[in-house]
């Protein structure tokens, strides 16, 4: 039985790595290709966003130029977007791309979009799973110690909560993007396709990092079975 185990799961060890690296490599590929393609507009990201707000009438948002790579993102208790160093500056099609997409999380805030406003009141539970559901869980399986193996899963599930509402979150900014990006015509008819490609390849990052959470959740209860046993 043993032996069982331990094959089963290097399966799943196997099958996330690929999975996750087959999506990095399609997200990366993605971003570069469109990365240099100008936007017929000429707008930088930046100026994007700005006029995104505008249109939408949102003028508490500020848009703000932030030093990294893909770290793009829209912080709701600030009420601030932060774009990176080639998103802000860039007039790519993937720099307008991400720029929208941002924009549409501040929408999604303006509307009081429900699974936002959850997603941010899980932020600490993410973070308590996330930094004690591992230790936990170890010290119990080295000690076979039932209530901390117990506690360990439950925490972990609560991190894994926190990913499985982000989809929803992160796939209504992308179709809001595209729609914004639409109505005011930063982006014409032609330019949606490869909008559409860079929002998916970076949603499904999201839709991987969830599955890799529930084989990892899978392992937990696997291990914690065959502790009892």
């Amino acid at each position: 039985m043993g032996l069982y185990y331990c094959r089963f799961e290097c399966i799943l060890i196997l099958v996330t790595f690929f999975i996750s690296l087959v999506v990095q490599l399609n997200m990366h590929g993605t971003f570069k290709k469109y990365s240099h393609i100008r936007s017929i507009s000429g707008m930088t990201g930046g100026e994007a966003a700005k006029q995104i707000l505008r249109r939408a009438r949102i003028f508490d948002v500020q848009v703000m130029h932030i030093h990294g790579n893909l770290n793009d993102h829209y912080d709701p208790w600030r009420k601030v977007i932060k774009l990176s160093d080639s998103i802000y500056s860039g007039s790519s099609l993937a720099a307008v791309s991400v720029a929208a997409h941002e924009c549409g999380h501040a929408l999604q805030h303006a509307t009081a979009y429900t699974p936002l406003f959850v997603r941010s009141a899980l932020v600490g539970v993410s973070h308590l799973g996330s930094q004690l559901s591992c230790p936990l869980f170890l010290i119990g399986l080295i000690f076979s110690v039932r209530p901390l193996l117990t506690a360990g899963i439950c925490l972990f599930c609560g991190a894994l909560l926190f990913q499985l509402v982000t989809l929803p979150v992160e796939f209504d900014a992308s179709d809001r993007a595209l729609r914004i990006l639409k109505q005011t015509g930063i982006m014409v008819q032609q330019e949606i396709s490869g909008t559409r490609k860079v929002l998916r390849a970076a949603a499904m990052t999201y839709v991987v990092a969830v599955v890799a959470s529930m084989i990892q959740l899978l392992r937990l209860i696997l291990l914690s079975r065959r502790n009892d046993d």
